[in-house]
């Protein structure tokens, strides 16, 4: 693996498959990844890619309202959480995150710190937020 943390600037979505390459060179064998960032950042926007990545064919888009989406990739299965609706751990753990996490596919999480205590003891951090001049970067580190 390759050292951490790292910061990756981008400023177009044509930039995203880049991206996701480093990203899977980074954290390919931990499965949790949290992504941080202010609404609008472009944390859907990078989990999608990073779905097409890993060759998702499905509609990719934030589970808002489901709290996780799943989706094929292959033989594998990738979970996307948005927990920016939750109202506290309690419905997190009513919906068996522990057990989503604990389950060894990716776990692509949006709004992490709804749910801080419940993160595993190994994580990938992306902290991604957007620039005025329109520049995304995006600081990588793991636990």
């Amino acid at each position: 693996m390759s050292n951490l943390p790292v910061t990756i600037q981008f400023s177009t979505l044509d930039e995203l498959d880049q991206v996701s390459s480093e990203l899977m060179k980074l954290g390919r064998d931990i499965p949790v990844w949290l992504f941080d960032g202010h609404m609008g950042a472009g944390k859907t926007t990078l989990i999608k890619a990073l779905c097409r990545y890993l060759s998702v064919t499905s509609h990719v888009q934030s589970p808002t309202f489901s709290l996780v989406n799943e989706y094929a990739a292959g033989k594998n299965t990738i979970y996307h959480f948005d927990f920016y609706r939750i109202k506290d751990e309690t419905e997190a753990l009513d919906m068996g995150v522990e057990e989503y996490f604990d389950s060894g596919s990716y776990c692509f999480v949006e709004w992490p710190g709804k749910i801080e205590s419940l993160w595993p003891a190994k994580y990938l951090h992306l902290n991604l937020r957007a620039e005025e001049s329109g520049t995304r970067i995006l600081e990588v580190s793991k636990a």
